[in-house]
């Protein structure tokens, strides 16, 4: 049975944006009644009190402020180090039956250059990797006879050490991704471990970026 709680929890939770500043405490809980009044009863099928609607967000606002706030600064306070690597180069080779030997030769030349940053990961069609441009060069040797998809310049890396609580805690990603996105950075690619997660930012955003993320922990 749909009740005025329900439906504004629905309405809120496809809203990312909305939902975040509701658990900051930032909107005026009248001013949005009104404005979603419509779509509510829409939904709804009849007329639905503003007061209602401003009682449920109240409510709404108190759950996340604890559900989000509390647990997730929680974990997010005790991110570890955060590493921030430039000059790099993000290529995206289709998947075909030599791709994984080509990077493999790849892995045995570049294991003499102890500085260089690489990194890789596949999905279904494609195998991305991430490498120091100064090893551009043999990433094109090996790969000359691979369909490329495409190549991006000059990125830099930001690597951050979660803890373990991350994997028993809902909406950590969700929580830095929507701060990198309120600052109008653009990820490129996103690699993860169990512990870790590496972002790929262009490197005019990359101060922006870093800083965004040195500050969730304050």
């Amino acid at each position: 049975m749909k009740t005025v709680s329900s439906i504004v929890e629905n309405y809120i939770k496809t809203k990312p944006f909305l939902l975040n500043a509701l658990s900051l405490g930032i909107i005026n809980l009248t001013s949005l009644s009104r404005n979603i009044m419509s779509e509510l009863e829409s939904e709804f099928g009849k007329e639905v009190k503003q007061g209602a609607v401003v009682m449920s967000l109240k409510r709404l606002t108190e759950e996340l402020d604890f559900r989000l706030n509390h647990k997730i600064n929680k974990v997010i306070k005790n991110i570890g180090e955060i590493t921030v690597r430039s000059a790099l180069t993000d290529y995206t080779f289709a998947v075909s039956e030599t791709v994984l030997n080509k990077q493999a030769e790849l892995i045995s030349d570049i294991n003499g250059f102890p500085d260089v940053f690489y990194t890789s990961s596949r999905g279904v069609n494609e195998i991305n990797i991430v490498v120091s441009n100064t090893v551009n060069k043999l990433v094109d040797k090996h790969f000359s006879n691979e369909k490329l998809i495409q190549k991006l310049d000059n990125l830099a890396s930001i690597t951050v050490k979660l803890p373990k609580e991350n994997i028993v805690i809902p909406g950590i990603y969700y929580f830095i991704f929507q701060r990198l996105a309120w600052e109008g950075i653009i990820i490129n690619e996103v690699i993860s471990t169990s512990n870790e997660f590496t972002i790929l930012v262009s490197e005019e955003q990359v101060d922006v970026a870093f800083k965004v993320i040195k500050d969730l922990k304050n």
